[in-house]
């Protein structure tokens, strides 16, 4: 709960900032996706030894379905979840709600254009990337700061690449909490549908791998 907690205060909350400032467009993207990026390495040091880091419910259903969690804790850890990001969501509705409006306290939304199923297809890929990523991590990444390095690393990435045309929330959780608290509720699904699926795809694949294989890689 700490964990997305402190994930929904600072990725949302930074894009509440940058929309108040006179950045760029490429400033505004490299600062959010250094946030979001920097914040998941920086739980994953932190907490990680003690729960896992599991900040995300789309992670944790993946992990579950790739063997490497405990299916017992799933809904636990996403209840959690996603009470940490709604507790996120007042704190920033009385941090912010009343300064600006337009960001709708960071609420994940789709680019002019790109339609629903455009949405879902890029958050099903990202999610993905993302929860192989974490897959590989804890179970072939010994060090905690590479772990951070590589999972932190990897959501910095996508970001930039996806940030513009959804959002780029990889997360139903970091979705929900702004999504409440300024009641932007827009195209919501897809950040429902599209994490899920794609941290289910990711997790039946690792584990039809890591079961053909046999062994880890050293």
């Amino acid at each position: 709960m700490l964990g997305t907690y402190l994930l929904v205060i600072i990725g949302p909350g930074s894009i509440i900032v940058t929309s108040s400032e006179r950045l760029t467009f490429f400033e505004t993207l490299v600062v959010v996706s250094v946030a979001f990026g920097g914040i998941v390495a920086m739980v994953i040091l932190s907490l990680g030894r003690f729960s896992g880091a599991h900040i995300n419910p789309a992670i944790t259903i993946g992990s579950a379905l790739a063997g490497s969690f405990d299916s017992e804790l799933v809904l636990p850890y996403v209840a959690f979840q996603f009470a940490g990001a709604l507790l996120a969501g007042l704190s920033l509705r009385i941090a912010f709600g009343s300064l600006e409006p337009i960001a709708a306290l960071g609420s994940t939304k789709l680019a002019l254009g790109v339609t629903t199923i455009d949405g879902t297809i890029l958050e099903i890929i990202g999610t993905c990337i993302l929860t192989l990523s974490a897959l590989v991590a804890s179970s072939y990444v010994k060090a905690q700061f590479k772990r951070a390095a590589l999972v932190g690393g990897t959501l910095l990435v996508l970001i930039m690449f996806i940030g513009p045309l959804t959002g780029a929330s990889f997360n139903p959780a970091r979705s929900l909490g702004p999504s409440v608290f300024s009641g932007y509720f827009g195209n919501q699904l897809v950040y429902y549908i599209g994490p899920i699926s794609g941290a289910a795809v990711a997790g039946l694949a690792f584990r039809k791998a890591k079961n053909s294989f046999g062994k880890k890689l050293e």
